[in-house]
């Protein structure tokens, strides 16, 4: 697999490795961290949703399924994915929300986002996509634990597909060293661009085994998810000269809350 980096070839198994290793607890054994592994990595971090969606789902229909409220279960589906990440990408949200905030010029604001720390800005940020989550999820769950499984694994793969399109060539790494600056600009946009559509496609075929127009809703859904990442992304960029880690987990907590919402909205 070679991703239109001009480094070596990388095979799918390294690249799966890449991705599973670097955005999620899954414990693989990470062989290579060039830029050709990044690039695959990066590629196919949607299948770090599919897997991460479908046990955080799994988990929310498995207590629906014994007497649990549809808000019980919903809690349980958003805490999933924290503890598959190790909380990484609500802890950049949190971090960008700070950064972006603060007020500071870029280089200040980037200190900000490294510091150990949550200030103002990042809580209230984590507060209310979490409680976002929550809620969409519930109104998921309503709707049956089906229909709340796919919902959840439809909102974890935008988010990991937004993460594949701002690892495409033209956004720059904020700053050197780190996960931003390994994966920053490693993918041709045509590869980015593919995959998010891609991934907006089986979304849409995923809606198709439910009545009505729900297919729409889950494309809707994607598109929504992207169109939010895109946004967060510009103003990242803007206000910090690229991406970091940090930008990487927010856009996926961004585009997956997005998409969520959508789909609550039966």
């Amino acid at each position: 697999m070679d991703e239109g980096t001009g480094g070596a070839r990388v095979g799918a198994g390294d690249a799966v490795r890449f991705a599973f290793g670097t955005l999620s607890v899954v414990p693989v054994r990470v062989e290579r961290w060039d830029r050709a592994a990044a690039a695959g990595g990066m590629a196919v971090a949607p299948l770090v949703g599919v897997i991460v969606g479908a046990v955080a789902g799994g988990v929310g229909a498995g207590l629906h399924a014994l007497g649990a409220s549809a808000l019980l279960a919903a809690v349980a589906a958003v805490a999933v994915p924290a503890v598959l990440t190790r909380g990484l990408h609500l802890d950049g949200l949190a971090d960008t929300a700070d950064g972006l905030g603060s007020g500071k010029p870029a280089a200040q604001a980037l200190d900000i986002m490294k510091r150990s720390d949550i200030g103002p800005f990042g809580v209230v940020t984590l507060l209310l996509v979490l409680l976002a989550q929550v809620a969409a999820l519930t109104a998921c769950y309503g709707h049956g634990w089906v229909y709340a499984l796919a919902s959840a694994v439809a909102a974890a793969v935008s988010g990991r597909a937004v993460m594949t399109l701002a690892a495409r060539r033209g956004v720059p790494a904020a700053r050197p060293g780190g996960l931003g600056a390994a994966v920053a600009g490693v993918l041709a946009p045509r590869v980015a661009w593919a995959v998010a559509a891609g991934c907006a496609g089986l979304a849409a075929a995923a809606g198709v085994g439910f009545h009505g127009l729900t297919w729409l809703r889950f494309l809707v859904a994607a598109a929504a998810a992207v169109v939010c990442a895109e946004l967060l992304l510009r103003r990242c960029r803007t206000r910090f000269g690229g991406v970091t880690g940090d930008v990487f987990g927010a856009l996926c907590e961004t585009a997956a809350t997005a998409a969520v919402v959508v789909l609550s909205l039966r």
